[in-house]
């Protein structure tokens, strides 16, 4: 009996020890930026972005109203209430923005889950409009935001978000944060402007969406945007 419950403890041990190697390793795995974001540039920031402060009820307005701005249709935020639906529509907002974007004549090109995805861009000159969870794990709420930058040595993004000119969270606890609200991220581009990296299907589904949208002439520009 003796024996049994010595080899019991030695089995549990040895089970303990791999766990905690097993959780080490994820760890570290964690706090690793993706491999492809070693060919960008070390820290970017993209300052063209207008900055609007408001609260979370109105994040989506001013986040798309920032990225309109930036690309040649500036608009106040609270004129851009109505047209979302704010604040009742506050739920539907990932399809609401997208459907203001295009009567603005731009194209919402959706980009991957990834976070290496959404630095590429931004490296590009691209601000990205996404959904994320401010607040704590378990409490929080849905903000949208501008992603405008990165510094890679830091491992840092940079957003315009909320009450912050120039919000700073690391990689990782932006990476959870947007994963917990659905890793939703767009760019609203002009039609003429092509993202990087881009993806010929997406693009033309882009703008096929656009042209649906009423929104012809802006749409035969996108496509010719690709070439040939």
């Amino acid at each position: 009996m003796e024996q049994d419950s010595f080899k019991s403890a030695i089995t549990a041990s040895r089970r303990l020890l791999l766990a905690c190697l097993m959780a080490a390793s994820l760890a570290g795995c964690a706090g690793t930026p993706p491999a492809s974001l070693n060919s960008l540039p070390q820290r970017v920031e993209i300052s063209s972005v207008p900055f609007y402060r408001g609260n979370a009820n109105h994040s989506g307005a001013m986040a798309l109203a920032a990225v309109l701005s930036q690309q040649g249709a500036p608009i106040p935020p609270g004129l851009l209430d109505q047209p979302l639906n704010l604040p009742q529509g506050a739920d539907a907002l990932d399809s609401s923005i997208p459907r203001v974007a295009r009567d603005y004549g731009m194209v919402v090109y959706p980009l991957d889950k990834q976070l290496d995805a959404l630095l590429i861009q931004v490296a590009a000159g691209n601000p990205v409009l996404l959904r994320y969870e401010d607040g704590a794990a378990w409490w929080g709420e849905p903000r949208y935001a501008v992603l405008i930058g990165y510094d890679r040595y830091k491992q840092r993004v940079l957003l315009r978000s909320g009450m912050h000119r120039r919000q700073l969270m690391a990689f990782d606890d932006f990476a959870s944060a947007w994963a917990r609200q659905g890793s939703w991220a767009v760019l609203v581009q002009p039609p003429r402007q092509l993202p990087a990296q881009v993806d010929r299907q997406r693009w033309l589904q882009a703008a096929d969406e656009l042209a649906r949208a009423g929104q012809e002439i802006a749409a035969k520009q996108a496509v010719n945007s690709l070439g040939k």
